[in-house]
């Protein structure tokens, strides 16, 4: 198979993925009013390879897998790529999950996540807890590559409780990843202190040296497109993720922007509840959905006591009479 990073020409962007937030639904709303030649790849929210190699926990995390023929129909049309991610510490597990979404699903590559701080993954040896694990990274990445044809990346942070950049960044070139986001904080950073971008600096310059085919990605703090291309000249980083940046502006990656019209707001919000709705129907909390509505009713007038109603509705139908209400 074709390695589709070694496609795309810099500076690009990458939706980061993102727990409860990255599913098919807001991928495809977020696609809906981006640029394609703006937004280049998406990922989708993590999932546990012990969960992926058994039959009984398969059926609990492969929603995270989930693809809209809406949302395909979206790639295909504008030629973005979209990642599996994937999350674990056993190297034969990443074998296994890595050779089912290959033989299951239709997606561009297989990204895994050395990167996520969250104490109870961490405590299970998986995530941050494997920077700096060398031996175990290189088996799980080889394990990963031997699995299927997909190109393979790793998200990762600086260290876990101070930087250890450049080490750290060098081990996984030399297991010939095809890219690695650097998100610029240690795990114990969290998100409290402000990303270092020097550190995706660091990276950048060890891969010339290394690797000049592996992309670098660099994450953290990215507020508009602007300043991630900014990040992108100073850095050296082929590309830019973007995480909190899209909850201010889901036209984050729009060449016309539009999100200061209420009723361009209030459209997209509609699409992202009814679209969820068809979507999961009653496999998922409809509470999982109220943490976008500040995304799209803020900025105008009314915003507060509209959003206010709908965070007291309890389903889709409720949420779309509110913003019926609103606009009458």
């Amino acid at each position: 198979m074709t390695d589709f990073w070694k496609t795309l020409k810099g500076p690009f962007f990458v939706l980061a993925p993102m727990e409860d937030v990255t599913d098919t639904v807001f991928r495809e709303v977020v696609l809906s009013v981006s640029s394609p030649e703006r937004l280049r790849v998406l990922v989708t929210e993590f999932t546990s390879v012990d969960g992926l190699c058994h039959p009984k926990g398969r059926d609990a995390v492969v929603h995270r897998l989930m693809v809209n023929s809406s949302e395909r129909e979206l790639l295909e049309k504008s030629g973005v790529f979209l990642l599996a991610q994937i999350w674990g510490s056993d190297p034969e597990k990443f074998y296994q999950a890595s050779r089912f979404i290959a033989d299951n699903y239709h997606f561009d590559g297989i990204d895994i996540n050395m990167g996520c701080p969250a104490d109870k993954i961490v405590k299970q040896g998986a995530c941050a807890a494997l920077i700096g694990q060398n031996t175990l990274a290189a088996e799980i990445i080889e394990a990963t590559r031997k699995g299927s044809s997909l190109p393979v990346s790793v998200k990762t942070r600086t260290g876990i409780r101070e930087h250890i950049t450049g080490s750290w960044i060098s081990h996984l070139l030399s297991c010939k990843v095809s890219a690695i986001t650097l998100h610029a904080r240690t795990r114990q950073m969290m998100s409290l202190k402000a990303a270092d971008w020097e550190q995706v600096k660091i990276a950048a310059e060890i891969r010339d040296s290394i690797d000049p085919g592996i992309r670098i990605i660099g994450n953290g703090d990215v507020e508009n497109y602007r300043q991630g291309i900014l990040l992108s000249e100073h850095t050296g980083a082929d590309g830019i993720m973007v995480g909190r940046g899209i909850f201010a502006n889901p036209w984050f990656f729009s060449a016309e922007p539009d999100e200061h019209r209420v009723s361009a707001k209030l459209n997209l919000l509609e699409k992202h509840i009814l679209l969820y709705a068809s979507t999961w129907k009653d496999t998922r909390n409809y509470n999982i959905l109220k943490r976008f509505f500040k995304i799209y009713v803020h900025g105008f007038d009314g915003a507060a006591s509209l959003r206010a109603r709908l965070m007291e509705s309890v389903s889709a139908g409720e949420a779309m009479a509110a913003i019926h209400h609103f606009r009458s």
